[in-house]
């Protein structure tokens, strides 16, 4: 297969980023059946595995970053992309090949459309995201990765990566999303987060709502995996960065867990919750280094400092400063207004100018509600590569019932740019958010290159210089 003929075979397999998934459509029979027929390779791994309703890719990233500062040759899984598909599978920050993925593919293909072929009629067959997982797995025993950090798809009980047996869980925030599927309490939410733990393996978790932390404590009790919670064993306190004109001033967090205190470390991603994610990640390099790991405290330092996460309350321009984040959801959304007025410049009466978009399966009205009171303007457009963007004149519909905020409504994002930065002044601030969809297709445009750039690299804060 060509590059390009492998491609479009993979993606024209039934994909769960695309359309919504039933919870009945999700399982592991799939993923295990495919793993036995490439040989397993998940068991040939170190894994850290990340669950979690937001805040789960950018603690991988963290926990990556510290990995591949401690001297470990570190495998990255995440999902979606911004913008090349490439990025999901990353070795030591560099996604892998195309030449690479290519090869994996012609792989695997012929494995897939055997379990096709006996599987029964109206079965589904192996999905895109299950292809997904089986070719990082792959790619990163091939490259002969000594520690991976996997990053949960969708709720994590049945989720393609729950497959592993990790050394450590990671369960970071638990918030409303994907309700579909995962129920409309966040007990429901958790109980299918919490998927993850395995039997014996330690579990550290940032759930802070009562109700999550009771079924995280007690799936954990159930199935003897030791369990440490943020605001119990793990505790933080935070200092928030600063963009200003002269010079950036990273987070700084001071965390303390029933294991000892860490200095002070600066974080290379702004924002109080990724502080506490910070918190989370460090308490997983704790159970890592009592399995035998050697993680010194300078990898710690220097891994939280240089972690940078695309499209995560990222600075990719100033005069005016724009800002691109992935907030889908409430949650995320507040952590988003949060970090802006703690962490942007309020000198010079500056305007906040909006660039949304949104699925259809999203609190649209929620976070448009809670977005409105803090920007002057909103330039409402549509993502064009997936099928789940709401069309922006359903969008100012949503609007309009929950706020009078002016709004101009776009065909596309890269219009909707050009109409904002025509409106904005030198000192104000540009944010584009609501689906990682839209941060992929507009933060290239924005950077001004092409969008299989390196996107996660082991140097620089979440500050982008242009």
């Amino acid at each position: 297969m060509t590059h390009e003929q492998a491609i479009r075979w993979w993606f024209g397999r039934i994909n769960y980023e695309q359309r919504t998934p039933e919870l009945s459509d999700l399982q592991l029979d799939r993923m295990r059946a495919l793993l036995d027929l490439l040989g397993n390779p998940e068991r040939n791994l170190r894994v850290v595995h990340v669950a979690g309703s937001k805040g789960k890719g950018s603690t991988s990233a963290m926990l990556a970053s510290i990995l591949r500062r401690a001297g470990y040759r570190t495998g990255l899984y995440t999902s979606p992309h911004l913008s090349s598909v490439e990025e999901r599978m990353q070795v030591d920050g560099v996604p892998i090949a195309s030449a690479e993925l290519t090869a994996l593919l012609a792989d695997v293909r012929p494995l897939v459309e055997g379990m096709d072929a006996r599987r029964p009629a109206g079965a589904v067959g192996v999905t895109f995201f299950e292809i997904a997982t089986a070719l990082g797995l792959l790619h990163f025993v091939r490259r002969r990765v000594e520690a991976a950090v996997l990053e949960v798809g969708l709720g994590g009980r049945f989720d393609a990566t729950n497959v592993c047996r990790p050394q450590v869980a990671v369960v970071t925030s638990i918030s409303y999303d994907h309700t579909q599927q995962l129920g409309n309490t966040l007990a429901s939410i958790a109980r299918e987060k919490a998927g993850i733990i395995k039997p014996g393996r330690p579990v550290v978790s940032g759930a802070r709502a009562p109700e999550a932390r009771a079924v995280i404590e007690r799936l954990s009790r159930r199935r003897g995996a030791p369990l440490r919670q943020l605001d119990a064993e793990i505790r933080y306190t935070h200092e928030p960065g600063r963009i200003a004109a002269a010079a950036d001033r990273l987070p700084r967090v001071h965390v303390v867990t029933d294991r000892r205190a860490w200095p002070v470390l600066e974080v290379g991603l702004l924002g109080e919750h990724q502080a506490a994610n910070a918190a989370l990640a460090v308490a997983a390099v704790e159970h890592l280094q009592e399995a035998g790991l050697h993680i010194a405290d300078a990898a710690v330092v220097a891994g939280l400092a240089e972690v940078r996460w695309p499209a995560r309350l990222e600075v990719v321009g100033r005069r005016p400063l724009v800002v691109v984040d992935c907030a889908h959801n409430l949650a995320s959304a507040q952590a988003l207004i949060d970090t802006l007025r703690l962490s942007f410049p309020a000198e010079g009466v500056p305007r906040r100018l909006l660039v949304f978009a949104g699925s259809g399966d999203k609190d649209l009205a929620g976070m448009l509600g809670l977005l409105a009171p803090h920007f002057a303007h909103v330039y409402l457009t549509r993502f064009v590569s997936n099928p789940r963007a709401v069309p922006p004149e359903k969008l100012a519909e949503v609007l309009r019932a929950v706020s009078d905020l002016p709004h101009t409504v776009c065909g596309d994002p890269a219009a909707a740019w050009e109409q904002a930065r025509a409106a904005a002044r030198p000192e104000d601030v540009i944010c584009v958010t609501g689906s990682v969809f839209l941060a992929g297709e507009l933060r290239p445009l924005l950077l001004g290159n092409d969008a299989r750039e390196v996107l996660v690299s082991a140097g620089g804060s979440n500050v982008t210089k242009r």
